[in-house]
């Protein structure tokens, strides 16, 4: 049951979800997250300790960056059916919809002006 509820508590936060969302279209870091959502560097990256730690976000370095991704949900069953679901949810919500057609042009260089 642990597992079970550390999946559903990270989805209990909507910044949480929004990000989800976000890396639902493509892989990002802290900084296109945080343009996206609007909220401080902190709480994004505690956000994503959150999902990661449920088993809903994975990450890999590249260089400097770290890139944030839907995780494969491998680690658990829980994390693989609301991944697989949550695809499909929320996507005639307005603040979601305004999310998803922002993040084609997230771009990290013009964010964080390399």
């Amino acid at each position: 049951m642990k597992t079970f509820v550390k999946v559903m508590k990270a989805l209990s936060d909507p910044n949480r979800v929004k990000t989800l969302k976000l890396l639902q279209e493509k892989m990002m870091c802290v900084c296109e997250l945080q343009s996206a959502i609007g909220i401080s560097q902190p709480s994004v990256s505690k956000h994503l300790k959150i999902l990661e730690e449920a088993g809903l976000v994975d990450y890999q370095k590249d260089g400097l960056w770290v890139n944030y991704f839907l995780a494969d949900g491998n680690h658990s069953p829980y994390a693989a059916s609301l991944l697989g679901n949550i695809k499909h949810w929320l996507d005639d919500d307005p603040q979601i919809s305004e999310l998803v057609k922002k993040a084609p042009f997230l771009n990290r260089e013009e964010i964080c002006k390399l």
